[in-house]
């Protein structure tokens, strides 16, 4: 029955691409790209008459022959269509006998004769991959890549007598990355959209609407054929020419340069940003300087004494290495496999049987390459070793390393046991005895899963604002380590597991994370009172364990991320179903505050990993501490290495570099309004950027005369002592109805005098430092200002008599509206108080919404129609009601107007990190 309804949907799915206009098609050509285009115009209802492919090499016919003769199409394998520039007249008449009424020649390595190429009624149309007239010739991909192209793209035209010079149907286009080699453009684009461009280009030509466009001859241009023989690397040019030549030349057919003798082929190639490593000097022919193997590879000098990194080498042989290890590659004793292994080795040899039909037995010493596998072929192995055993990380790369029978075997068991893991984390810490207890902090930069010094060797000194003392020195960064930490990031994103990872298997590892967190929060909390000088027992509760309830929050969405299907006007006779898909940014930016350091890391950097992108976080330049130790934990927790970055130092060097990097997608960032519009404006103008701003706010908090009086003193002076004042959502301003006002005030002052201030690591202590001295003079300039304008300084107002950067709680009463303490932002322990009359709800929800904020916002009242009618119009993204700085991880958390847009926490987390992508297919 099953089999039967089955027949019954392919047959209703097929209906409409019959009723359109079809033709009967020859396919010329050869490689997966001809079977692909092939297998695709089938599907849309055209008659394949006759495939006309090359001969079986090895034994091993081509992947389109493979396709035509499985679907029993006529296939014609010639080994040539002229003898001495004649057609051949048996070739040709067979030809004819097909009736094609259009040649497709999706990739052809044969000269075709033009009574061949005219002999259809449409004519001939031809793939080629570049954006003609530039670059005609066989290795179009090759030299748009060495010529530094900063475009690339197909065309489609209509075959001619001359070299590529036919007029053009079609063609697309597309950036070329700065990294991209020839392999990465053909996948990425030229291959799969070259495929969708030839299918229409048939149906355009069946519709009658196929146009011909004359090539222009200006800015032609005409390249030879690359072979390895002209591959060679020519030193005497800049950097950026030999990193254009080395990866125009990857994988096929390989720069190479002289070693010791031996032709090395190069692969992987990118510009070195910043300083060089450290590493071993290596000879090479021909080059003014030596390269230096250093642990990130092989790097190289161009004419202009810039540097490029290199990742892989090949040696004549056709063994592959990673760059780094060329002094440190020589054979590595075998390993001896259970018998468990045996039986999975077997397993593998089937496979590779399977993959090289064309071979007799599968030996130890049988080349994957030297038997006629392509790259096409790499994925398949890649694929079906990863079906036999899914646990094992496998990588296209791996193949290239270990190409012989025997080596893959003894790199796959290895990789097994668990022996090819990252190598030990290596952490330099300051530690200090406090807190009963031994705490480690790291100081250094955390790039690419290592913690490494700035590039210039530059520290700063973090401060303890409980005494002013410096904690350690940290490292600051610069632009050259911001490239480098996202060029890390774009590759773990691109090529390393975490872009492939199942969305379930990484949100295991943020479950992992969020454990490991919470087995250390003593230490993270003692680390935060000391770098912050948050309260001991708040960074526990709120600072610390706010984060880990995020992390397990956003784990648990990774695998409930979803699309949705909609449905649309059908073009009838067709039938159409539009679905849309949710996608990772890719490299993200993070740019945190200094009030909540690991809070805020986890609020934004939970829903960016769990959305599955890779992140570089710059936290605040005096409060990184607790962000470096997050990096730590994440490399125990099993994060893989690029994923996330840590660059501690200041924004304007690191920030600003981040918010102008062309590869980074998305950035987010807490803190000033000021600054968020300057970010807005670069992240514009560089590349478009998608933005997240969560910025200053004023908040206004209305204590109706009807309030529960004892829970609005309670909660009001948490609306602005909490965390010291140094709170996004704090009470920027209490209106008090003029009732209860005095009473209010009284109560309030009665209170701040039973507040311990102190050593945050005092278990009794209320009140903490300031974060760091500016601030704190910042505060008492903002209360002196206060004082002159005419309002009343209830208490407090100064610095506290002792070491650090303590201030006293402070109250402001008799504050009007025109004053500047009335509308601009404290960020610290000062309440500003403002009466309005009794009954007045209008008036007072007028004068709360009169400012360019809307982060949050609160009333107190015991009447539940007259808070609902104050929350609806209180114009900011967070009222509280009874209560104040009840934020939870499941609720959106972000402000109006110039307090910023997008959301924190919450499944609105993850729209910020997420594109969407509609689909539609015609069926």
């Amino acid at each position: 029955m099953l089999w039967t309804a089955g027949k019954i949907v392919r047959k209703f799915s097929t209906t409409s691409s019959y009723l359109q206009n079809k033709l009967k098609l020859a396919i010329i050509g050869q490689s997966l790209f001809g079977q692909e285009v092939y297998t695709n115009l089938r599907k849309q209802g055209h008659k394949v008459v006759g495939v006309f492919t090359v001969p079986d090499k090895d034994g091993k016919a081509d992947p389109l022959a493979v396709a035509a003769e499985k679907d029993g199409t006529p296939v014609f394998k010639f080994p040539r269509w002229r003898v001495k520039g004649q057609p051949i007249a048996e070739v040709v008449d067979t030809y004819c006998s097909v009736g094609a009424e259009l040649n497709v020649m999706p990739f052809c390595s044969q000269f075709i004769p033009m009574n061949v190429i005219d002999h259809p009624k449409h004519g001939s149309i031809i793939y080629h991959p570049s954006l003609l007239p530039l670059h005609r010739g066989a290795s179009a991909i090759n030299w748009t890549l060495i010529h530094g192209d900063k475009r690339a793209g197909f065309s489609v035209f209509w075959a001619d007598d001359g070299l590529d010079t036919g007029p053009i149907l079609l063609q697309r286009e597309c950036p070329v990355e700065p990294n991209d080699t020839v392999d990465t453009l053909y996948n990425r684009f030229l291959f799969p959209e070259g495929i969708k461009a030839m299918v229409e280009s048939v149906q355009m030509i069946a519709d009658g609407k196929a146009p011909r466009i004359p090539q222009s001859e200006e800015g032609a241009s005409y390249e030879g054929i690359q072979k390895k023989s002209n591959a060679k690397v020519n030193w005497c040019q800049p950097a950026e020419d030999i990193h254009n030549w080395i990866r125009g030349h990857d994988k096929v057919p390989g720069a190479w340069a002289l070693i010791h003798g031996q032709a090395v082929t190069l692969y992987g190639s990118s510009m070195l940003g910043g300083s060089v490593p450290p590493g071993e000097p290596l000879p090479i022919e021909g080059a003014s300087q030596p390269g230096i193997v250093s642990k990130n590879g092989l790097v190289l000098f161009g004419s202009d004494g810039n540097a490029l990194l290199v990742k892989n080498l090949q040696f004549e042989d056709g063994k592959m290495i990673p760059a780094s290890k060329y002094f440190t590659s020589g054979e590595s004793a075998s390993v001896e496999l259970t018998d468990d292994e045996k039986k999975t080795a077997e397993q593998i040899r089937l496979i590779w049987k399977g993959i090289l039909s064309n071979v007799a037995a599968i030996e130890d010493s049988t080349d994957f390459f030297k038997s006629g596998a392509a790259s096409m072929d790499v994925v398949r192995l890649v694929e079906e070793v990863k079906q036999c055993c899914p646990s094992v990380l496998l990588q296209n790369e791996d193949v290239y390393m270990a190409s012989t029978f025997h080596d893959f075997i003894q790199m796959f068991v290895r990789k097994m046991r668990g022996e090819e893991q990252e190598e030990e984390l290596i952490v330099d810490y300051v530690t200090k005895e406090v807190n009963n207890m031994t705490v480690k902090m790291p100081y250094q930069c955390f790039i690419n899963g290592k913690f490494e010094d700035a590039e210039n060797a530059k520290t700063y000194a973090t401060v303890n604002p409980s005494d002013g003392s410096v904690i350690c020195q940290v490292s600051y960064c610069s632009v050259g380590d911001v490239d480098r930490a996202v060029a890390a990031a774009k590759e773990a994103y691109e090529e390393g597991p975490w872009g492939r990872m199942n969305p379930r298997d990484r949100g295991s590892l943020l479950y992992r994370l969020a454990d490991l967190m919470e087995e250390c929060q003593e230490e993270l909390a003692t680390i935060e009172a000391l770098d912050s000088g948050a309260v001991y027992t708040l960074a526990l509760k709120t600072h610390v364990g706010m984060s880990i309830q995020t992390f397990r929050y956003f784990a648990g969405w990774c695998d409930k991320i979803q699309g949705k299907t909609i449905p649309i006007n059908q073009a009838r006779p067709n039938r159409n179903l539009t679905f849309t898909k949710k996608e990772p940014l890719g490299v993200c930016a993070i740019v945190i505050p200094w009030n909540y350091p690991l809070m805020m890391l986890a609020w934004k950097s939970a829903a960016c990993l769990a959305a599955g992108n890779t992140l570089v976080l710059k936290p605040a330049q005096v409060t990184p501490l607790t962000a470096l130790k997050f990096a730590e934990l994440s490399v125990k927790a099993g994060i893989p290495k690029g994923v996330i970055n840590i660059l501690p130092g200041s924004g304007g060097m690191v920030g600003q570099r981040l918010s102008d990097h062309p590869d980074v997608r998305k950035l987010g960032f807490t803190g000033s309004t000021p600054i968020g519009k300057q970010i807005m404006k670069s992240c514009a103008l560089s590349n478009l950027k998608k933005v997240s701003l969560e910025l200053g706010g004023k908040s206004p908090l209305i204590i109706f005369s009807d309030c529960d009086m004892d829970k609005a003193v309670r909660m009001g002076m948490s609306s602005v002592y909490f965390n010291k004042g140094e709170n996004c959502i704090a009470a920027g301003r209490l209106f008090v109805e003029e009732s209860i006002h005095d009473e209010f005030i009284s109560k309030v002052v009665e209170e701040i005098k039973k507040m311990k201030i102190g050593d945050p690591l005092d278990r009794s202590t209320a009140h903490g430092p300031q974060n760091h001295k500016a601030h704190l003079d910042k505060l008492l300039e903002y209360c002196d200002i206060g004082v002159k304008e005419g309002a009343t300084l209830v208490y407090g107002g100064k610095q506290v008599d002792r070491p650090g950067f303590f201030m006293e709680p402070t109250v402001f009463t008799d504050v009007e509206d025109h004053m500047f303490i009335a509308k601009e932002e404290s960020f610290g322990p000062v309440m500003v108080v403002s009466k309005f009359k009794n009954g007045d709800v209008d008036g007072v929800l007028h004068r709360a919404n009169d400012t360019e904020y809307g982060l949050a916002s609160g009333v107190f009242t015991r009447d539940i129609n007259k808070a609902m009618y104050v929350s609806e119009r209180l114009e900011a993204g967070t009222v509280f009601v009874n209560t104040y700085n009840k934020t939870d991880v499941a609720s959106p958390f972000g402000g109006f107007k110039q307090s910023g847009f997008g959301k924190d926490l919450g499944e609105d987390a993850l729209s910020e990190y997420l594109k969407t992508k509609a689909v539609t297919v015609e069926y």
